[in-house]
């Protein structure tokens, strides 16, 4: 649908349509403005509110909290959502929290050697 819209100024929408089915991707323009004016699914809708949330929760904690501790603030708040589905959101957000992992950590004598490679 993108692409026609995107397209749509220039060659028109009739023409679009053609060279897609013949090109083995069939679309017709009863099709194509159908979608257009089909409203927003329920899903789609809760989706919407519901990334408004996400991305406050996550900005909120310094962009630490992962699914997992954004799903809970959303329980704690009173939102009821399954933690898959804020996966899911965030995913597509493009959001992750931080990760842990060990620090480097090594003797000051492996430290001073590596330094002083040419003695």
């Amino acid at each position: 649908m993108s692409f026609i819209d995107q397209h749509a100024g220039v060659f028109g929408v009739e023409p679009i349509c053609r060279v897609l089915t013949e090109h083995g991707c069939p679309i017709s323009t009863s099709t194509y403005y159908a979608a257009k004016n089909r409203p927003p699914s329920p899903r789609a809708v809760r989706d919407a509110a519901l990334d408004a949330h996400i991305q406050r929760i996550h900005a909120g904690n310094y962009s630490v909290y992962g699914a997992r501790k954004v799903w809970q603030q959303l329980l704690r708040e009173g939102h009821r959502v399954a933690r898959c589905t804020v996966e899911r959101r965030m995913r597509a957000l493009g959001l992750q929290g931080a990760r842990r992992g060990k620090k480097i950590r090594g003797s000051p004598r492996v430290g001073w050697r590596l330094l002083n490679l040419e003695g």
